[in-house]
This record gives C-alpha cells, sequence and structure tokens, in this order.
C-alpha cells in the first residue's frame, strides 16, 4: 500500500545547544510536533506546540522567516523526522531535530513542564512572588458582593478573559474586560476612587497580571485579584452564572482626563520595563529584514483591528498575547512591534503589553505616531498557505446517496477537524480522526473502496487527502465540497456526541479550568501546579524574566 522513499538526512541539535541560544537571547523555534494532548503532558518551558496534523496551516504564519532556526522534536512516535522533511519542503532551511526527542531532553538533565501557555503561566506566579500581587479570597469577594447587595460596599469585578470564556461561566454580577483593556477602561467602570475593584480569571494568571497592571499604572482605586480565579469559587462550593453577557464596551468610554492619565502611566511602564520606541521607517525596515524575525502585533480588539490597522499587522488582543506568547511568537528571541492607536492614538494598551512582554526578556517595541490615516487596511489577514494538490471533489447530496446505498460501509467518511468541533456535530457515520495518525488508522477498513475527507471547511481535508493519495491506495480518495459546512447548508442530516473517535481526543487538552464539569481534584491538582511553577523556573534556568 505505502511506497518506501528516500529518508532526509537533517542535523541533530543538543539540549545543551539549544539551552546555550535561549541564554544567549538567539532566535531559536522549538517545535514540539505531537498533537496538543501529549504536549500538555511534557515539554520543555520555550517549546511551542505546533502539531504535525495541522503544520501546513500554521507553519508561514507563525515562523515568518524562512531560514529561522528550527528544532523539532517528538517522543518517539516518528513525527518528527516527517515534520522536519515537511518543513523543509515549505521553504525553511536551517531544520534540525532535537537529540533523543523528548526522553533526550530529559536524559540531559533539561526541565520539563506541563500544561499549556506555560512560560505565561510561569512568568505570573513570578509577578506575584515578588510583588505581593493583592488577592482576596473567594468567601472575601462574595461577602463584599453580598454587603454591596445591602448597600454597604462598592465593588466591581472585571473578568480579565476572552468574552468567551466569560460568557460560558462567570462571577455572578461581573465584567467582561480581556487583560488588555484594564488600564485603559477601569476608571470609566469605576470612577468613584472608593470602589474595590476585583480582577478575576480562571485561574491565577490573568488575574495576577491583570491586577497588577491596574497597582503599576497607579490607578486610586483598591484593587485585588481573585484568588485562584473561578477554581477558587468552585472550590470554595459557591456558584457561577452561566450566560452573562456584560462587556465594557456597554458603558461610558474613557473621559479625556482618564485617558490621558492611563496613557501617562503606561507609558513610564513601559520606559521602566526599557521596551524600545518604534517610528513606521523603523518597521518597514525591519520587516524587510532578512536576518532578523519581527512578529507585528495590533493589541486592540478584534473588533477594532477589523475596521481598520496597520498593513503587516496582525491582531493579538493584549491580554492574550501576554498570555499566550508561545502560541504568538513560538520563535524565542524575536523582536515585537505592538500597535495601538485605540482613541486619539492614546497607546495605553499598547505600552502596557509591552512593559510585561520586555520583562519576560522579548526584545519588544512600541509603534508610536499612530494616526488615523495609518490604518488604511481592513478586515481579518488570510494566511498565506502552501499550495496543495486539487483533489477529487465530492459533493455533499452524492456523499449522502453513498452512505445511503446497502454497500455503505464501502465509503468511509474521515473527518480531521478538531474532535471538540466533531463532538457538536458531524456528519452521520464519520469518524473523526487526527490528520498525522491516518497512514496507521485507514488498516481499520481494508475493505473500503473509497475514503471522503473532510473538516470545518475542506481546508485541512485537502492536506489529508494528499497524505491519503501519496500513500498509493487501492481506495480511491475525495474531499467534500465545502466541507462539513458544505454539508450542512445542503440542508443534509448531523449527528453530535463522542460516536467513531478514531484518534481518541489527542489534538485538545482539556483545561482543568475550562467548562462547567471539571473535578474538584483536577481544579485543585492545577492549583497545585501551578503554586510550584516559580521553583521549576529557578531549576530550568533559561527563561530571562525579571519583575519591575
Amino acid at each position: 500500500m505505502t511506497q518506501p522513499h528516500a529518508t532526509k538526512v537533517f542535523p541533530i541539535t543538543t539540549t545543551a545547544q539549544v539551552r546555550a541560544a535561549l541564554l544567549a537571547r538567539e532566535e531559536i523555534a522549538l517545535l514540539d510536533v505531537r498533537e496538543e494532548a501529549p504536549f500538555a503532558e511534557a515539554h520543555p518551558l520555550f517549546a511551542a506546540s505546533l502539531p504535525l496534523s495541522r503544520l501546513e496551516l500554521e507553519a508561514w504564519r507563525r515562523i515568518p522567516r524562512r531560514d529561522t532556526a528550527i528544532v523539532v522534536y517528538d517522543n518517539g512516535e516518528g513525527l518528527a523526522q516527517t515534520a522536519a522533511e515537511r518543513l523543509a519542503g515549505l521553504g525553511y532551511s536551517q531544520v534540525s531535530l532535537l537529540e533523543g526527542g523528548l526522553s533526550g531532553w530529559r536524559a540531559a538533565g533539561g526541565e520539563l513542564f506541563r500544561d499549556v501557555n506555560v512560560p505565561s503561566k510561569a512568568f505570573g506566579e513570578l509577578v506575584e512572588a515578588e510583588r505581593h500581587t493583592p488577592s482576596l479570597s473567594a468567601q472575601e469577594v462574595q461577602a463584599l458582593l453580598e454587603r454591596q447587595r445591602h448597600g454597604e460596599a462598592d465593588v466591581v469585578v472585571l473578568d480579565a478573559r476572552r468574552f468567551d470564556e466569560y460568557n460560558t461561566m462567570a462571577i455572578p454580577g461581573g465584567i467582561s474586560v480581556p487583560g488588555g483593556e484594564l488600564a485603559l477602561r477601569v476608571r470609566a467602570l469605576a470612577p468613584d476612587p472608593k470602589t474595590q475593584v476585583i480582577v478575576n480569571c480562571a485561574g491565577r494568571t490573568r488575574s495576577i497580571i491583570g491586577t497588577q497592571s491596574l497597582v503599576n499604572a497607579g490607578i486610586p482605586n483598591p484593587v485585588s485579584a481573585l484568588r485562584n480565579g473561578t477554581i477558587g469559587w468552585t472550590l470554595a462550593g459557591q456558584a457561577l452564572a452561566l450566560g452573562q453577557t456584560r462587556r465594557f464596551s456597554d458603558g461610558a468610554a474613557p473621559s479625556p482626563a482618564a485617558l490621558a492619565e492611563a496613557a501617562k502611566a503606561a507609558r513610564a511602564l513601559a520606559d521602566r520595563a526599557r521596551v524600545g520606541r518604534a517610528r513606521a521607517e523603523d518597521v518597514a525596515r525591519w520587516q524587510a529584514e532578512a536576518g532578523r524575525t519581527t512578529y507585528c502585533f495590533d493589541v486592540r480588539t478584534p473588533e477594532e483591528f477589523e475596521a481598520g490597522h496597520l498593513p503587516g499587522f496582525t491582531s493579538a488582543p493584549g491580554g492574550q498575547l501576554v498570555q499566550e506568547t508561545d502560541v504568538s511568537a513560538p520563535v524565542r528571541g524575536a523582536r515585537i512591534v505592538l500597535a495601538d492607536g485605540g482613541e486619539a492614538g492614546d497607546g495605553v494598551r499598547a505600552n502596557m503589553t509591552a512593559s510585561w512582554l520586555a520583562q519576560m526578556g522579548w526584545p519588544v517595541f512600541v509603534r508610536d505616531g499612530v494616526a488615523a490615516a495609518d490604518l488604511s487596511e481592513t478586515g481579518s489577514v488570510a494566511a498565506e498557505l502552501p499550495p496543495v494538490a486539487e483533489p477529487r471533489w465530492v459533493a455533499p447530496r452524492q456523499l449522502a446517496e453513498w452512505l445511503a446505498e446497502a454497500g455503505k460501509d464501502d465509503t468511509v467518511v474521515l473527518n480531521v477537524t478538531p474532535s471538540a468541533s466533531h463532538l457538536k456535530q458531524h456528519i452521520p457515520g464519520a469518524w473523526s480522526a487526527v490528520r498525522s495518525e491516518l497512514p496507521a488508522l485507514i488498516t481499520r477498513w481494508p475493505d473500503a473502496r473509497r475514503f471522503v475527507l473532510t473538516c470545518g471547511s475542506g481546508l485541512l481535508a485537502r492536506y489529508a487527502a494528499a497524505d491519503l493519495v501519496a500513500l498509493k491506495l487501492d481506495a480511491e480518495v475525495r474531499v467534500l465540497e465545502g466541507g462539513n459546512a458544505g454539508w450542512v447548508a445542503a440542508g443534509l442530516p448531523t449527528e453530535a456526541g463522542e460516536q467513531r473517535l478514531a484518534s481518541g481526543r489527542i489534538d485538545r487538552y482539556r483545561r482543568p479550568y475550562e467548562g462547567t464539569d471539571a473535578p474538584a481534584a483536577a481544579m485543585q491538582a492545577y492549583l497545585d501546579w501551578e503554586f510550584g511553577l516559580v521553583a521549576q523556573l529557578g531549576r530550568d534556568g533559561t527563561h530571562g524574566f525579571f519583575v519591575i
């Protein structure tokens, strides 16, 4: 069924060499090409998750410079060699394999971390340890809210997560204010300096960083983090509210005086953190620079970005950028430029975000002098994707007819969309499969006459189909026109649930703080892990963090 091919030989990079590059602040992308769930079980501090199954969809966007030093590893699954070959095929010229993979890192004495977004979470714990960020327990916040109901206290709860997380479950009465917006919006949300401000997230990091942002910005209000976030709230036996919709944008905008005060404080913080300044000509020169990676991020809300943004910038709201640096900027040591432009070009969000990224060891600059006329591009930014062979298509209704035939087992539908999406809605009879596992999985259907690949839109399915075609199967390979969305648009039936998970759910790590049904033991274990991150940072020794 498969055809042997010559294995390309790649250089080997040792754990010591990776550590040396990190300590020297050289550009390096250490890529874990397993799926997210095994990645979350154990990985080096600055490893970035870039699963082999999605490599073509993400590589050019996340690693823009083709001669970036890239080190690829797995844990013995055989994925790293394939990933290295694909990266070379995408034009990357400095690809190597980590000696011994993950077990080699461990054997060489490298520290291993679990969970996701670990650099940001570890940094948050370091901030709290060094600055003693004020916090209140769930019981204390509940008591304050109860007193407020009786007119005895004045409290505002600001939820620093993304709106969708807040909407899923939140502190009763809380307002959605994603972390990058806090310093800009707080004076409008709590104009009375005596109002107690509480900042929360699901766990600890975003509430710590959000609270410390307001402390650093010098707001006159008393401000505290909700200790341990919604996890702590739940473990205290207190009920969360579901489906809340209050946003910072529902109220008054910051006054000119408040805006000026916030802008002055944010700029002072950026200066203390040694954030660089950049003009338009600087950014243009850096973007054209061949030997250096420059990430250009617009830290405003996605809505503001789509209404108008600087050419060459991508949307990365400030709070989530600080929370997910490994996702947005997997090339450690790269240069980062932040743009804001908000109300009257205030720069509050860019300077606040930059102050944190600088403390996390990034060379970071704020684009100054942004005028409304400079925000000349609109809409979202479409990622450039590598070409893929044109597949053989099948229309949704033709597929439905095949599946309805007496010999319907002859047609196997493979759904390579994320497993979470498969659980919500999929074609009846479809199997959920991780693309990188397809060569092994298809042996489960030896009598199949045809395999039909699908995903949300059909995009990833095209790359998966090319993988199967390369195997020279006896069965034909098709791609569903329009993917799952095309099936639904055609008015065809769907089903939901955990049926036919051929790959399990390895593509998605279930965070202990997401959703409303996490076991108490898992939530407590997650908190215990976070408490230990500062000690892990010390043992690892490569982080380069500082706290102002």
